[in-house]
């Protein structure tokens, strides 16, 4: 008879267990090819040489710059853009001033680009209204955008939060959900772009397509680009050996602002936040300028100022899919225990084609010879997100890994976006958009407790 109390035990002690395992949604998505949209939805705007792809980023390292891009197909100029303040516009009758762009071109293979211009405008206002103008006369075309608030540590501010894009009809339905909602101020994208290395040759025209497409949002509010694989753009096969041309021709980042070396690894502050960029392509090995830069950027990170710590990296370390699974194993090992040594809160990463949340987990006792090589619990550790759901043209990563792992607290196989809602030093709510339907749903969300300043468990 004794036998029945252990045997009773055992089985709760089992049911506590997977009641304690994370959740794979049941929500199944309808296994269907992603296919591009046609290159004629999205013709150049009217009008001889009007400027298009139009695209923001925040152009400094406090949000007091602005560097606005776009391209003239046909001629090298005007290559100026004219700004105002909104609440002094008066209609047409605003003092405007003006800023030339600095302009570029570039060859790959059989494909000659329009002429590409960034123009940085500097000494703005923090929370204002701005109008700009590019072009002149019949082709003249107006945007406007809000610069963030001053930065400090209760200052709010909302992101979305995209990766792997793309130009399918699936992009077309998580870029349309986005912009329809009116929360997000500016976007986190954390790589994989255009997609155009999935077609003969590089087809460099899919960048132009892909500029246009997005453009209904990237004129308006800026997004803080992070670069991803299908941005090498690496092929000897036809003599293109300098990796990441079309995308840094295309996409200027304030990097210098932050003493990187390179365009593809650079921080910003934004309102509360403090947004680290990293590039999973590029060396980080110890004594590689990648490395040596981040060992300083995380030490001069002042939570006081900025007590939301965020990294945007497109290869994910914690991952439980089968696509790409662990292919940021490397970069893991080499930067995690900084991570939770500085307290990180957050870390985006796309490349798998799918959405998943960790629990807080490291995994930074193993030491090769000690034989500690599990994710255990940490309250110092960030939860990793992976948002890879935009919807290219390679679709959807739908095998995930049996049983979930402990680290996995949700995962689903699905396209959509993210909102993070930074609230105040302390709180953040963030919720995931799946595409359902027609309809942005929200399948996921979490309120997430600052690491610095409340570092207590998150509700389940």
């Amino acid at each position: 008879m004794m036998l029945l109390p252990i045997i009773f035990c055992l089985l709760v002690v089992q049911f506590c267990e997977v009641s304690n395992a994370g959740v794979t949604s049941r929500y199944v998505r309808k296994l269907e090819a992603s296919v591009d949209m046609p290159k004629q939805c999205f013709p150049p705007p009217p009008g001889f040489n009007a400027p298009e792809q139009v695209h923001i980023t925040q152009g400094d390292h406090v949000g007091r710059s602005m560097i606005i891009s776009w391209v003239t197909p046909i001629h090298h100029s005007p290559n100026v853009v004219a700004y105002w303040e909104a609440a002094a516009a008066g209609g047409h009758h605003g003092h405007k001033h003006k800023v030339h762009a600095k302009t570029t071109t570039y060859r790959y293979y059989n494909y000659s680009s329009g002429f590409i211009h960034h123009a940085t405008i500097r000494r703005l206002k923090y929370d204002t209204k701005y109008f700009y103008q590019l072009g002149k006369h019949d082709v003249s075309r107006r945007f406007s955008f809000r610069t963030p608030p001053k930065v400090g540590p209760d200052v709010p501010y909302t992101f979305g939060v995209i990766g792997d894009l793309g130009q399918t009809y699936d992009s077309n339905q998580t870029f349309e959900h986005y912009v329809s909602n009116p929360k997000g101020q500016a976007v986190l994208f954390v790589g994989d772009l255009s997609y155009a290395d999935n077609h003969p040759f590089h087809d460099n025209e899919r960048w132009d397509i892909w500029g246009r497409f997005v453009e209904k949002s990237t004129a308006y509010q800026p997004w803080i680009w992070a670069p991803g694989n299908h941005e090498l753009d690496y092929a000897p096969e036809i003599e293109e050996y300098m990796p990441f041309k079309p995308y840094m021709h295309r996409y200027h980042v304030p990097y210098k602002a932050s003493k990187s070396t390179s365009p593809l690894w650079y921080s910003i502050k934004r309102a509360s936040t403090y947004i680290i960029v990293l590039s999973s392509y590029s060396a980080y090995g110890k004594y590689t300028p990648q490395y040596k830069w981040l060992e300083q950027e995380l030490a001069k990170v002042n939570r006081s100022e900025t007590p939301w710590l965020i990294v945007l990296v497109h290869s994910p370390w914690y991952n439980s899919n089968t696509y790409h699974y662990m292919e940021g194993e490397s970069m893991r090992v080499m930067f995690e225990s900084w991570f939770v040594k500085y307290k990180v809160d957050l870390v985006f990463a796309g490349h798998v084609h799918s959405y998943e949340r960790t629990e807080r987990v490291s995994n930074i006792q193993y030491n090769i010879t000690n034989g500690l090589s599990m994710p255990v619990k940490d309250a110092s550790a960030p939860v990793y997100i992976t948002i890879g759901d935009g919807g290219n043209i390679e679709g959807l990563a739908s095998s995930f890994t049996e049983p979930q792992p402990s680290y996995s607290a949700f995962r689903e196989a699905s396209f959509g976006h993210a909102i993070l809602e930074v609230k105040n030093r302390t709180h953040a709510f963030y919720t995931w958009h799946r595409n359902q339907d027609n309809e942005a749903t929200a399948a996921d969300s979490t309120w997430f407790y600052n690491r610095y300043w409340y570092p207590h468990e998150e509700p389940k």
